[in-house]
């Protein structure tokens, strides 16, 4: 009898648990059933904005639900991504992440009131891609060569621009000067786009850009591009050498972005808007523009997306700390 009533009890605990799991799931099959806020954590018009526009737009057609998108820029995309990882775990705040917020922030702000590792999750992957060593067309450095020669030479004579302390284009030049032993004076601009008018104007030596952002100055012969990021040349710049090529195989940066929501929303959420995102970047339209503006389509698993950000804060923290770079 004692038997009969121990298994009754079993019987009755893992009913129990099925029905709650099957009524749990049931409930989030009606997910989303109200419009989802999409926080940008920079300006509107820039890469991001853009870029996460798009993604909305085409999601939000497959969840059947509006996806509104805010912008709130200031402190190196601090801002934004805090607000992120404040919101309500119940996937109607998301977001995009970035390189900066994600990677390097923490180890630049000693005073950080986020935690991308315990206070965020990653959705997916959107976009990566390299940068682009470039000059002036007048420059006498036809080649990276050139420019360490004379670095090594007449140390501190060369500068290089950049949108700010600790973002990509610092941080590509910083890992430059560490796996070449070269000594370069760093010249921060309030914008990226200021940072490369003041090359095109000579006023500075050289720049690590985004691909998009270089592109139209390279078409226009108005800049000299002499090596870039990637491991592999980009097919928009097939005469243009890797730094793998070129000797440095530690000089390899991907400036990248994709999909985070605040930790401790539902797996199952998570796994709707991975699915979602996976297929709003198999639209044509999505995929010609990242490829157009050399960059690398994402997409992928929550965990792989968790992997690289894991990765590139353990690169990107210690070049801050080798480079003693310090927020403004």
């Amino acid at each position: 009898m004692k038997k009969f009533a121990s298994t009754l009890l079993l019987i009755s605990v893992g009913l129990w648990a099925f029905l709650f799991h099957t009524s749990t799931v049931l409930a989030q099959t009606n997910y989303p059933n109200k419009p989802i806020m999409f926080i940008v954590p920079y300006g509107a018009g820039g890469g991001a904005d853009a870029r996460s526009r798009q993604i909305a737009q085409k999601m939000s057609a497959l969840l059947k639900q509006p996806i509104v998108v805010e912008n709130k820029p200031g402190a190196g995309g601090n801002i934004g991504t805090e607000m992120i990882a404040r919101a309500a775990p119940d996937g109607y705040t998301i977001g995009m992440g970035n390189f900066a917020p994600l990677a390097v922030n923490k180890t630049l702000f000693g005073n950080l009131r986020y935690d991308p590792e315990s206070d965020l999750v990653p959705i997916v992957l959107i976009e990566r891609g390299p940068l682009v060593l470039v000059v002036n067309p007048s420059s006498p450095y036809k080649s990276v060569q050139d420019i360490i020669k004379t670095a090594k030479a007449k140390p501190g004579s060369l500068t290089f621009s950049s949108g700010g302390i600790g973002g990509s284009h610092q941080l590509s030049a910083e890992l430059f000067k560490i796996n070449t032993g070269i000594d370069l004076i760093h010249v921060p601009y309030k914008s990226g786009s200021a940072a490369l008018m003041d090359l095109m104007a000579s006023n500075v030596t050289m720049m690590f850009d985004q691909m998009y952002s270089a592109m139209p100055g390279i078409k226009g012969n108005k800049l000299r591009p002499l090596a870039i990021t990637s491991k592999v040349r980009s097919p928009l710049l097939p005469n243009v050498p890797t730094f793998l090529e070129l000797g440095y195989p530690k000089v390899e940066v991907l400036n990248w972005q994709g999909l985070i929501a605040p930790k401790g929303t539902p797996t199952e959420i998570i796994q709707a808007l991975n699915a979602a995102a996976n297929q709003a970047l198999k639209d044509p339209q999505i995929r010609e523009q990242m490829l157009a503006q050399g960059n690398e389509i994402g997409g992928g698993t929550p965990a792989e997306f968790a992997a690289l950000i894991k990765s590139e804060s353990a690169k990107w923290g210690a070049v801050v700390k080798m480079a003693n770079i310090k927020p403004e």
